[in-house]
């Protein structure tokens, strides 16, 4: 299980909302405030601890996460490849250029962690990318499973291998290839 710690701090007194959404990959736990989508986390992952000072509010009827949610639903239905959702990523500047990168590999094509390093112009910085990769906080939406080993191997994934199978799998059998 990956760390999720700080990937929804928010500053003082900032309202964060939360919402679950249940998915053929298992429950996923969306955080969002007024500007865009912070997190969407596994069932398995940690639930941060918001500030003392933060407002969390369960909001599953928020805009954010109505349209996450219809969104997500025609992705796993196979009738979306990209998503239109606000983000507000927080990380470093290399951790949003290697999401911002996973975003730009195709729907149904998969990339190596080295084919990632190269796109965002740090072609040795392959584990960097990996560690990114791992902390990612909004995974589907910036999609780490389209992330293999330069085997071919199915390698770490916070949602668990199997989830990475099925995300593959959906995403080859509306794009004709072979299945994982």
């Amino acid at each position: 299980m990956r760390s999720t710690t700080n990937i929804v701090k928010q500053t003082i007194g900032s309202i964060m909302f939360k919402s679950t959404i249940l998915s053929p990959v298992g429950e996923l736990h969306g955080f969002a405030n007024e500007a865009g989508l912070h997190a969407l986390l596994w069932q398995n992952e940690m639930v941060v601890q918001m500030s003392r000072d933060a407002n969390l509010v369960s909001a599953n009827e928020h805009p954010i996460f109505k349209k996450l949610e219809k969104q997500l639903q025609e992705y796993f239905s196979g009738s979306r490849q990209r998503f239109d959702i606000p983000v507000c990523l927080q990380g470093t500047d290399f951790q949003k250029a290697a999401w911002r990168a996973l975003a730009e590999i195709p729907y149904g094509e998969t990339r190596s962690y080295r084919q990632q390093a190269a796109a965002i112009g740090r072609p040795k910085a392959i584990r960097a990318i990996g560690a990114a990769n791992g902390r990612n906080p909004i995974p589907i939406l910036f999609p780490c499973h389209r992330v293999i080993g330069a085997d071919g191997s199915l390698t770490g994934f916070g949602g668990g291998i199997d989830n990475k199978k099925f995300l593959l799998a959906l995403e080859s059998k509306n794009t004709n290839l072979a299945e994982y």
